[in-house]
């Protein structure tokens, strides 16, 4: 696949899934537009990758909840490189709490950045897309947002919310040229799953059909193949990336 003359924006683009997005559309030579929050030792170490390997990029610091910082975000993309072809919908927080002692902040902080960044980021992008007849929207979901999960009421709202806003967005906007998909991704390799016990490890392994977790890399693969016109007739879809374990 080749994505010489495209541009994606990345949102929290950081690290883990979207560090390896941002590196795997680099690789087949798009323009590439990094969003995370603020800067970090993270987001340095990924520039500097991308300094070291020469690949075309720009900068864009912003909190996808604020409509404000949203805008200035596209505007750097525009800047830099024309309008936005391929948005990935990432940034994502957890607060972890049993609903009983979850504060209405927490809930509110996991909807906005989760929810309302992928509303805004989407919202943005899509009258380009149209005026073009091309675009791709790609959001990352979770199987939480599938199957639920105790102490994550919050983020299995938002990221059902984001499955259910996405097949939306296909259907009014199918006939302009644009697809918008999900990735649901399962147990993929983080600071999370390394912080498990070897007994948890076992326990969830065992529950996974092809016997390891996911790596951020078998993320970006798959959005990689939704950006590209071999998926040009796939729409409003839902891709598990979990090894089998939600059928």
């Amino acid at each position: 696949m080749n994505f010489e003359n495209k541009t994606v924006l990345i949102t929290g683009a950081s690290k883990g899934i979207g560090k390896a997005i941002a590196l795997t559309f680099a690789k087949e030579g798009a323009n590439v537009v990094l969003n995370a929050s603020r800067k970090s030792q993270y987001f340095d170490e990924l520039i500097a990758e991308f300094n070291e390997q020469g690949y075309s990029y720009v900068v864009a610091i912003g909190n996808v909840a604020n409509q404000e910082d949203v805008t200035n975000i596209f505007s750097i993309a525009s800047e830099a490189f024309g309008q936005v072809d391929i948005l990935v919908n990432n940034a994502g927080i957890t607060k972890d709490m049993l609903l009983m002692r979850m504060t209405e902040d927490q809930f509110d902080q996991v909807i906005d950045i989760n929810l309302k960044g992928t509303f805004l980021c989407t919202k943005q992008a899509i009258r380009p897309m149209m005026k073009k007849r091309w675009g791709r929207i790609i959001n990352v979901s979770s199987i939480i947002g599938l199957i639920g999960n105790p102490g994550q009421a919050n983020y299995a709202a938002s990221k059902a919310g984001i499955i259910g806003f996405s097949k939306s967005i296909a259907k009014e906007v199918g006939k302009k040229g644009i697809t918008c998909n999900v990735v649901a991704p399962g147990f993929i390799v983080s600071d999370m799953t390394n912080g498990l016990s070897e007994e948890l490890k076992t326990s969830y392994l065992g529950n996974i059909p092809v016997g390891r977790f996911g790596e951020a890399t078998d993320v970006a693969k798959a959005v990689l193949f939704l950006a590209s016109n071999q998926a040009e007739y796939i729409t409003g879809q839902v891709l598990n990336i979990d090894g089998g374990l939600v059928m």
